[in-house]
């Protein structure tokens, strides 16, 4: 029996990654000196692994930016508007955008991989696509691995999830029709693979997670049947995860592949579904039984049973035991809280990082074997004493809450008009210009602003001297916008350190890490919350800052919030309930807040759900239920107050096709959305739909450093009022300003104003 991770967190315990990059961006640092950073991150996961007794360890999961850029690169997959730039310039160009020395290029797309909040690349294609082996970095991260005596498990992405996971950038072709022509590219880095004296490779497939067309299941046997005839020693690992094999298992087990990794913390019956078919031959069974997505711990005594009945059906030379998907997904290391007071010590005993799980991997292994270990008996009892007390501890449940949930009748997410009704009294009330300006919500968050949000949270700064701080930055900020003539204002949310984060510190059920960072994309991680029990809302959270800034202007200032789907699927959900349950509870404490706000005098009331889309399941079956309980949470939080009160929501980097209808069942006044990087081709949806609501495509891709010019952001204005009622388009970024240099946004907004009265101007004889 063998141990397995399918791949380890790169951004290092304590972000380093993440600050060499954004050094090296800013010319701070030396290329050399990044490799060297990189270099000690890649030897430290690897040393970590090896320490633990983790037979099968990855190399190739370690990526600069992402891995589905990687291989893009790797398999020269690059669209012909960077193939002026070169190495990494080029490298993070395709992602980020270029603008400089009279290059100009745009980003390439970013989407979520499959339902988590990690964003990828997404391919690109033309119809006379062009492969090529172009780079050496698999080959390089093997022998770096050797030479410390490490022989790696290099991880790739599959053909037909690399194929699936792109889009068609020309009409009148299919991308799995580029399969031929790719095929012998992984052909020749297969054979360049085999010749490091590598014992496995691992695929990722987990496409194979989705519903796939039998033109996609006839491309899956065929890559690999062609992968069978290549001829060489190592063998191959085919890698499913998030899901079950659902209707593609057949197919899967009777591929020529000797690995199969099946999912058992997403799909535990899968694993009966595959013994009784008696088709995996001498395949070795890979069990993810401890969850890369999420930070309980494992229940030893749960998992062993399902080791014992996948070994005492096929042998344990045929079993491995791993992790469900790879640890990109959780924080690095649990030890980093031992001083963290957020995290008492009963809490505590239920978590497991990164690291945490590589231990529960070797125990799971060295258990299974019933040998009298005493440490790895002690290990167990301490596992199970830890899930027995989180079963009965007092700090899960909140009888109040449990109430108000009861109590929840069908009006309480419904308003009291509709929305033909409710948009005739705010245009009467707000008295808009047509094309109003806006953006997301968050500002530029310096270093002076995150350095003294810190010292305030570590008693170095009073309230009294905190609080002028972010007043005075709210107040030049309100300026700011006032003089640029922006319609509808925010104020900047100086005081938030992430827009999940900053709820669930106020918010009862919710506890936080110091040094929990998990990838989100790029060099942006984020700090999940970890949500252990049952949420209330004690005391307002926004009503401050927002009417404060409301205070100092005439004009409307929105105030922001996180919605609960969203709350929902960036923490770490507690595995005890139902999530729908949970998000429930988070929807009422928002509703709250909603209420709070306009009682404060708020006439516009934003509720962000970026994440709708990102938490679909995979399946279309499970399709519905989600969306019902989904959407109904989201109405629950808008839904108390009058029609006069405007209710905006915004959604990025998803694409909305599949759910345009529960969007509009949403019925949020006014909804903005990501569409600068597909040139409004994310609008189509709405189009086709007739979506009645108003709109705010974004004009301004803020994930790029570079600016776009005011006749860019009035092509794509004149795109979308081409395609909807002009009456009811919105003008505003892709996103929040958050991660953006004060210089760069102050020009891109003043070419996003001018391009409104652009349009204003052109549009003037029928307005």
């Amino acid at each position: 029996m063998k141990t397995i991770v399918l791949g380890y967190p790169r951004i290092g315990e304590k972000r380093e990654l993440k600050r060499a990059i954004e050094k090296y961006w800013k010319n701070d640092i030396s290329e050399d000196v990044l490799v060297k950073v990189t270099s000690e991150l890649r030897t430290k996961a690897w040393k970590t692994q090896q320490n633990y007794g983790i037979d099968l360890i990855s190399s190739n999961d370690f990526s600069l930016y992402d891995q589905v850029l990687d291989m893009c690169i790797t398999l020269g997959c690059i669209p012909q508007r960077f193939k002026d730039l070169l190495g990494l310039q080029q490298y993070f160009a395709m992602a980020r955008g270029h603008q400089a020395n009279s290059v100009d290029v745009t980003a390439m797309e970013m989407t979520k991989w499959f339902d988590t909040n990690y964003h990828y690349i997404v391919p690109e294609f033309i119809k006379n696509q062009y492969f090529k082996l172009n780079s050496n970095k698999i080959i390089s991260e093997i022998k770096e691995a050797k030479a410390l005596g490490i022989t790696t498990k290099p991880v790739i992405i599959g053909p037909i999830t690399f194929l699936l996971l792109g889009k068609e950038k020309e009409e009148g072709f299919n991308r799995l029709n580029l399969l031929n022509k790719l095929l012998p590219v992984y052909k020749e880095l297969v054979l360049e693979i085999d010749q490091e004296g590598v014992d496995y490779l691992q695929i990722d497939e987990p496409i194979l997670s989705t519903d796939l067309t039998e033109q996609e299941q006839a491309a899956i046997v065929k890559a690999y049947n062609y992968f069978s005839k290549i001829g060489v020693n190592l063998k191959f690992i085919l890698a499913n995860y998030f899901d079950c094999y659902g209707k593609n298992l057949e197919l899967a087990l009777k591929l020529p592949v000797h690995v199969l990794h099946i999912d058992v913390v997403r799909c535990s019956l899968q694993l009966e579904d595959i013994l009784e078919t008696k088709l995996l031959g001498d395949k070795v069974l890979s069990l993810g039984i401890v969850d890369g997505r999420n930070i309980w711990i494992n229940d030893f005594k749960k998992s062993l049973k399902l080791i014992e009945r996948a070994k005492n059906e096929l042998g344990e030379n045929q079993v491995w035991i791993g992790t469900s998907c790879s640890l990109l997904h959780v924080p690095y290391n649990l030890e980093l809280e031992e001083n963290n007071e957020n995290i008492n010590s009963e809490v505590k005993q239920w978590l497991a990082f990164a690291k945490q799980k590589l231990q529960e991997i070797v125990v799971l292994k060295e258990k299974s074997f019933q040998e009298e270990d005493v440490r790895v008996n002690a290990l167990f009892e301490k596992n199970q004493e830890a899930n027995q007390s989180r079963k009965v501890s007092s700090l899960i449940h909140d009888q109040n809450v449990q109430q108000r949930l009861d109590s929840l009748k069908g009006t309480d997410s419904e308003r009291d008009s509709l929305f033909s009704i409710r948009q005739a009294q705010q245009r009467k009330e707000l008295k808009l210009p047509v094309f109003p300006t806006t953006t997301i919500g968050s500002f530029p968050q310096t270093k002076e602003v995150r350095q003294t949000r810190s010292k305030f949270k570590k008693g170095e700064l009073s309230q009294e001297d905190y609080d002028a701080f972010i007043k005075k930055e709210t107040e030049e900020t309100i300026r700011f916008q006032e003089d640029v003539d922006l319609d509808v204002l925010v104020h900047g949310e100086f005081e938030r350190n992430d827009m999940v984060e900053y709820f669930g510190e106020q918010l009862e059920g919710f506890l936080f890490t110091k040094l929990g960072w998990v990838q989100s994309y790029g060099t942006r991680c984020v700090k999940p919350p970890i949500i252990y029990g049952d949420v209330s809302r004690p005391t307002p959270m926004t009503v401050k800052w927002s009417s404060y800034a409301q205070s100092i202007t005439h004009k409307y200032v929105k105030g922001m919030l996180t919605g609960p789907v969203t709350i929902l699927q960036w923490s770490f959900v507690r595995n005890d309930q139902p999530r729908s349950v949970t998000c429930n509870q988070i929807a009422l404490a928002i509703r709250d807040e909603v209420n709070d706000l306009e009682k404060a005098g708020l006439k516009i009331i934003q509720i962000d759900e970026p994440a709708l889309r990102e938490g679909l399941p995979l399946r279309k079956e499970d399709w519905k239920a989600y969306l019902d309980w989904a959407v109904n949470a989201f109405k629950i939080s808008a839904s108390g107050v009058s029609d006069h009160t405007q209710i905006h929501t915004h959604m990025c980097y998803a694409e909305f096709n599949d759910i345009i209808e529960s969007i509009a069942k949403m019925d949020a006044d006014v909804i903005t959305i990501e569409t600068s990087r597909s040139e409004m081709e994310l609008l189509k949806a709405f189009v086709d739909f007739k979506y009645p609501n108003e709109i705010g495509p974004g004009v301004y891709d803020i994930h790029s450093p570079r600016i776009p010019s005011q006749e860019e952001m009035e092509h794509l204005l004149d795109k979308a009022s081409n395609l909807l009622p002009f009456g009811n388009v919105w003008v505003n970024p892709d996103c929040g300003l958050k991660t953006r240099d004060w210089p760069e946004t102050k020009t891109a907004l003043k070419n996003l104003v001018q391009s409104a009265n652009r349009m204003r101007e052109k549009l003037s004889h029928v307005i």
